[in-house]
């Protein structure tokens, strides 16, 4: 099993980066989040975890052995596979999915697309006792607006958005949230959903 990769990123996509080590460029599959760290050129070391499946072999990274270690015990629930596994990633970090598994939060759960409300009873029955719930969340530490507002869009430049259009998705997310403190990730999570709906 690969479960690293180091050396120099040679393209990040919309959900995936090529990570060059050895001379063989590896397509590694990522959430929103981890590519928005990601810059070209760059080393880098992303925790993997290989999926092997009869026509295909994946690779999927993430920037800690944390969010790893979840991707691989959601895929021993029934029914969800290493695509579920890593939109819930997408859409919860991993302190607030371990929370809402220990303590059998489904409204949170079926924030997943793709998870109904069968699916997340059945997460929190099989995952409850094998996970320990953190206190206190990542998405509980707000950010300066403007410190976000900058991050979120050099971010989407990143993943190769105009940077006006970036701009401009930024800007309508941070206004629809009004004088609420949202994170970077939960800014950068919303504006990829702004844009997506525009292509």
């Amino acid at each position: 099993m690969i479960s690293s990769v180091h050396g120099e990123v040679l393209s990040v996509g919309l959900d995936h980066a090529v990570v060059e080590v050895g001379g063989v460029g590896f397509a590694v599959q990522a959430t929103p989040s981890t590519l928005a760290t990601l810059r070209r050129g760059e080393q880098i070391r992303l925790h993997t975890s290989l999926v092997v499946r009869e026509d295909s072999l994946t690779l999927f990274g993430f920037a800690d052995a944390d969010a790893r270690e979840l991707f691989v015990l959601l895929q021993t629930v029934s029914g969800i596979g290493p695509r579920l596994a890593l939109a819930a990633l997408a859409v919860l970090d991993p302190d607030k999915l371990r929370s809402a598994l220990a303590d059998g939060d489904i409204n949170v759960l079926t924030q997943v697309p793709g998870i109904g409300k069968k699916g997340a009873e059945r997460l929190s029955l099989e995952l409850r006792d094998k996970v320990v719930a953190v206190p206190g969340t990542a998405d509980a530490v707000p950010v300066a607006g403007g410190a976000v507002r900058g991050e979120v869009v050099e971010a989407l430049v990143g993943l190769g958005f105009a940077a006006k259009q970036a701009e401009q998705a930024v800007d309508r997310v941070l206004g629809e949230a009004g004088d609420e403190k949202a994170t970077t990730s939960q800014v950068l999570r919303s504006a990829l959903t702004t844009l997506g709906r525009k292509r």
